[in-house]
């Protein structure tokens, strides 16, 4: 018998597009003028949903997505592409808000997300929409599990970026929003967020 997390959970590949269109709107709040302190927290906000997409991505999808379609030149590329997004990040990280190079840098980061995020729009998705049919769900129960844990290792990095890359007259909703959020997944609630053990990377 199926989950209830299995038959309520969304397709994998509409968790995808949602993350993609969720990334896309932070590259869309950042502006070269604003405040350091806010460019700083839409960058981080969106640098921490690649990694975590990313990594939901190597973990799960690529690996289903190989058993269908082992000779796929769009699959081959893509988990390099995802190393070079985390490259790209890290070099972020190390210079720093104030570096003169830190828009410029950022501006690497979008190109390199579209690219990919076009790649995966137009080829993987459809192409596990149809090798994959019976299985969407069921991968997209698992790639909710697995965000939960990678959400609750840092949680109060994703909430206090997150606040911060809004204006402030809607920050205060969105704070409220926000700390429930990581009140419900990291705060005990929800079965499956307990700390990982040693042994599972």
């Amino acid at each position: 018998m199926k989950s209830f997390l299995t038959m309520t959970s969304p397709p994998i590949t509409a968790m995808i597009r949602l993350d993609h269109s969720h990334v896309l709107a932070a590259f869309r709040r950042y502006h070269p003028n604003s405040p350091k302190w806010r460019k700083r927290s839409i960058v981080e906000s969106a640098c921490i949903a690649l990694e975590i997409h990313a990594q939901l991505e190597d973990e799960i999808f690529y690996p289903a997505l190989s058993r269908v379609a082992p000779d796929n030149d769009v699959l081959h590329k893509s988990e390099p592409e995802h190393n070079q997004m985390r490259e790209t990040i890290r070099s972020l990280r190390n210079m720093g808000v104030n570096h003169p190079d830190y828009d410029s840098c950022f501006m690497q980061l979008i190109r390199e997300t579209l690219h990919h995020v076009a790649d995966e729009e137009t080829v993987l998705l459809p192409l596990a929409e149809r090798q994959l049919q019976s299985e969407l769900q069921t991968l997209g129960a698992s790639m909710t599990r697995r965000r939960i844990e990678l959400l609750c290792e840092r949680p109060m990095q994703v909430v206090t970026h997150t606040v911060l890359t809004f204006p402030l007259a809607s920050a205060v909703v969105a704070g409220v929003a926000a700390c429930a959020m990581g009140h419900l997944l990291c705060g005990g609630r929800v079965s499956g967020c307990a700390p990982r053990t040693a042994g599972r990377r």
